[in-house]
């Protein structure tokens, strides 16, 4: 069992470290899409990580297009304040990717646009905050799914 967290883009190092980290734990692979808002080596990214980041499954792409032709026959799902389901609503699956954009804008909307059903929200349940920070959001996201696996 495991889940395929993908970070489009990602700005903030401490944030990706921390993902990596939760990826080691779970037993999923950390896909990451250049740009990158940070250098790979970024002492603050390992730090988050600890020293776990050496044992971690990551895949670098350089952009976005080299990610979906490399992964196109996979099942995705995307994650945007924008959508009108819930993560809760869909159906997790083994080898799932899970997809989530940079910290400051989130995904792009075109290809948003182009996932609308395959597109998934975490409830705000306060009228004063847009999102939940990157690290956080993808650790609810990778719980729920191995709730729904029975994990």
């Amino acid at each position: 069992m495991s889940f395929n967290i993908v970070l489009i883009e990602p700005e903030i190092p401490n944030n990706t470290g921390n993902i990596g980290r939760l990826a080691l734990g779970t037993g999923s692979t950390l896909h990451l899409v250049k740009p990158f808002g940070f250098e790979i080596n970024d002492k603050r990214l390992k730090r988050a990580g600890l020293d776990y980041w050496q044992h971690l499954n990551v895949i670098i792409y350089e952009n976005q297009q080299e990610f979906f032709e490399h992964n196109k026959d996979k099942k995705m799902i995307f994650f945007s304040a924008s959508a009108t389901k819930y993560h809760w609503e869909i159906d997790y699956y083994d080898d799932m990717f899970l997809i989530f954009g940079k910290e400051s804008v989130g995904l792009p909307k075109p290809l948003l646009q182009q996932h609308t059903e395959d597109t998934v929200k975490i409830p705000l349940y306060s009228d004063h905050i847009r999102s939940l920070n990157l690290a956080n959001a993808v650790a609810i996201s990778i719980y729920e799914g191995l709730r729904q696996l029975g994990h």
